[in-house]
Parts: structure tokens; C-alpha cells; sequence
């Protein structure tokens, strides 16, 4: 797909510039307790703002069913001043009297935070009077909130439709570091998918075989696999309900041509806690009242070898029970890995909750070519889905 990026946008000193950002930030006791979404968004904000523009920022904030003052936006916008370095107003609704005077009243170069769009239910049912309701207070849409951009909702899909449109300096990246993992990537490459089930990644895992030639899978998915393949995986986290789904993503693969790597050795436990005693097993062997939390060293080492006849990498979800030590090593070998072949040329794209947490817990994170910050986007992305609110950002199509 084409879009228009901020760089196209041309003078906008004066202009009004909605931009659907992401605020919804962990909050603690009112504080702001992970702000990583905000300096996401600090490259586009602080840009417009340099340009003379008037910013206007647009965002959800959890799942209110009307207006709940303890899911309003005021706190993050504090939050949000902070991170930016300079002043960052408020109002308190984002249609309606009080926001166009908030508007109004907004000097060139200013910010301002609208409160949360879910107070209204038309925002998630993108109806088109609230969509104009929005519009009215901008000249220009700028997305650059991937995160929320598989919902249909009236900043994320409807105002691209009504405003001239353009991906935000988030937006853009995200949109450039995918396409160069799954869109139109140097092969070989590789997929690490781990995680808990089979059930939740099936159309991640169909969707994978039929684009990548390296399957790795890990996690408590990994032990699904190995039961459909006939081996006994004791009292470990299991699907067997699934095993002939599973065998059909095998067959899947090997009609496309995908390698599928699971673990031959793994690393086994009696009890699913930190530091619980445990062997390193080949699959063979796992005790009837064992249950499998990482995958062994002979294992990893094999799949280090993949990685390094790959020239692309794309990672969803932990390898092991990664919160709890020792459980974590092979998630921290294979990123730690990862990252020190990125360093020689491989592009590298994760995300996903749980894998960035994974990444960061390995420090590996900042070696990755690009770890997003989405979740439900991005695997939504990774199953070859239609994003609603990147496809409306497609300058071919419609005509503005």
C-alpha cells in the first residue's frame, strides 16, 4: 500500500491536526506506571508542534461504558507533558462546545488532549455523525496509533474517510518495519511463535506457513504439537483436543514448503514455580508427572543455527515460562541471539505483550530491528488480516 506521511503534509502552520495517538497507558494510583506509548508518539506530536501547527490529539482510554471519571484522559495528559518537554492542554469532552473552545483557544504550536473517545458509544460503532462531530475540529488526520488501527472506530478508520489523511511518525515506521518482515522480506526467514495455546495463534500459525520458510514454535503451544505427533507430554499445558489441527498446520507446511522446528530436548518440571527442581529431557522422555516449561540447550543451540541462514526474523510470544527462572533461558538465548545477528544484517520485527516483555527481561529489545508496542495489531498483522485503520490510510483507496 501507498499513504501520505507527515512529510507530505506541507505548510501547517495554523492548521488544526487531529491526531489519533495511543494514551491507553498502564495507570497506577493515578500516575502514569509505563510510558512507552507516549514517546512513541513524541516524534510526531513534537513535529507538528515545531511546524506551527495546532495539535489536537485523539485517544481511547480502557473500556468505559459511558463517562468514568476514573478512565479520563486528564492524568495522561500531564503524563503525556511531561515526556514531550512542553505545555500540553486538556479538555473535558472531544466533541461538542467544550472542545471547540478548547480548540479555539489553542495558539499556534499548541497541544491539546481531547478526553477519551469512548465516552461516546458512536466511537466504537464508527457512526458517521460522530465521525463529523470529531472532524469538525481539525483541517487535517494524522494516525499514528497502529496499536488501535485493527478496530473500526471513528479516529481510527472514520475521520481518514473525512480529513485529508497521513500516517504519524509511529504509524509509518511500524507500517515500514512489517512490510519488510512479512510484506515483501529477504528470505529465508524465520518465524518464532511461542505462547500458551495452539487455540489463540491458529490463524497466526496458518497464515505463517504459506509465508515463511523457518516455523519455530515454542511455548506451551509447542507441547500440543508434540502430543499430536504421539508423544506423551505428561502433565504440561496441552491442547489435546487440537492435535488433529495441529497436524494439519504440519501438513500445511510441508505443502508450502515451511520447516517446522520443535524442540527435541526441554527442560522439565514437577511443579510450575520459580526454581522448581527439573531435568533437561529429550521429548522422548518426559515423566508422567512432569510438565514441560522451556525448551532444552540442544534445542536452542539448533535453532541459533537457523537463525543464522536467515536473513529475516519475525517474533510472537515467549519460548518458556519465562517469568520464572530458570524457565527463562531459552527465550533469553535465542533473543540474545537474535539481536547479536541483527547487529550483522538481519532485519528483525517482534511484538506482541508478553514478547516484549520477554525481550526486554533478555535486554535484547534494543537490538531487534523493530519491536512494536501493539498487541492485538499486531497479531491481527501476523494473521493476515486487513487492518481497518491502515487501510483507510491507503492514499489509492479513495480520492481526497
Amino acid at each position: 500500500m501507498t499513504f501520505r506521511t507527515l512529510d507530505d503534509m506541507g505548510d501547517v502552520r495554523g492548521k488544526r491536526v487531529l491526531v489519533r495517538a495511543d494514551l491507553n497507558v498502564p495507570m497506577e494510583g493515578g500516575r502514569v506506571t509505563e510510558a512507552a506509548r507516549l514517546e512513541a508518539t513524541v516524534p510526531t506530536l513534537a513535529m507538528l508542534s515545531d511546524a506551527g501547527a495546532k495539535v489536537i490529539v485523539l485517544s481511547h482510554f480502557g473500556r468505559p461504558k459511558g463517562v468514568d471519571p476514573k478512565l479520563s484522559l486528564r492524568p495522561v495528559a500531564v503524563a503525556l507533558a511531561a515526556v514531550l518537554g512542553r505545555p500540553v492542554a486538556f479538555a473535558a469532552d472531544c466533541i461538542g462546545p467544550v472542545a471547540a473552545d478548547a480548540v479555539a483557544a489553542l495558539p499556534d504550536s499548541g497541544v491539546l488532549v481531547l478526553e477519551n473517545t469512548r465516552f461516546h458509544p458512536q466511537e466504537e460503532a464508527n457512526d458517521p455523525a460522530f465521525v463529523r462531530d470529531l472532524a469538525a475540529n481539525g483541517d487535517l488526520y494524522v494516525n499514528d496509533a497502529f496499536s488501535a488501527a485493527h478496530r473500526a472506530h471513528a479516529s481510527t478508520e472514520g475521520l481518514a474517510h473525512v480529513l485529508p489523511a497521513f500516517a504519524g511518525r509511529a504509524m509509518a515506521a511500524e507500517l515500514d518495519a512489517l512490510d519488510k518482515a512479512l510484506g515483501n522480506p529477504a528470505h529465508p526467514v524465520a518465524a518464532v511463535v511461542g505462547g500458551a495455546k495452539v487455540s489463540s495463534k491458529l490463524d497466526v500459525l496458518t497464515h505463517l506457513v504459506s509465508r515463511v520458510d523457518h516455523l519455530i514454535i515454542g511455548g506451551g503451544m509447542a507441547n500440543t504439537f508434540l502430543a499430536a505427533k504421539g508423544m506423551n507430554v505428561g502433565k504440561s499445558l496441552c491442547e489435546h483436543d487440537l492435535a488433529d489441527t495441529a497436524r494439519d498446520v504440519l501438513a500445511r507446511a510441508e505443502a508450502a514448503g515451511c520447516t517446522v522446528h520443535l524442540p527435541y530436548d526441554v527442560v522439565a518440571a514437577t511443579e510450575f514455580k520459580a526454581n522448581a527442581p527439573h531435568r533437561t529431557v529429550n521429548v522422548h522422555e518426559i515423566g508422567s508427572q512432569e510438565m514441560v516449561l522451556d525448551l532444552g540447550p540442544a534445542a536452542v543451540e539448533a535453532l541459533a543455527d537457523v537463525l543464522k541462514t536467515c536473513r529475516t526474523l519475525v517474533w510472537n510470544g515467549p519460548l518458556g515460562a519465562f517469568e520464572l527462572r530458570p524457565f527463562d533461558a531459552a527465550t533469553v538465548a535465542l533473543a540474545r541471539t537474535a539481536a547479536a545477528l541483527t547487529g550483522e544484517g538481519l532485519v528483525s520485527v517482534a511484538g506482541g505483550g508478553d514478547t516484549v516483555a520477554a525481550l526486554n527481561h533478555a535486554g535484547a529489545a534494543d537490538g531487534f530491528t523493530f519491536v512494536s508496542n501493539a498487541g492485538g495489531a499486531f497479531l491481527e498483522w501476523m494473521e493476515g488480516k486487513v487492518l481497518p485503520g491502515v487501510a483507510a490510510l491507503d492514499a489509492g483507496a479513495a480520492s481526497r
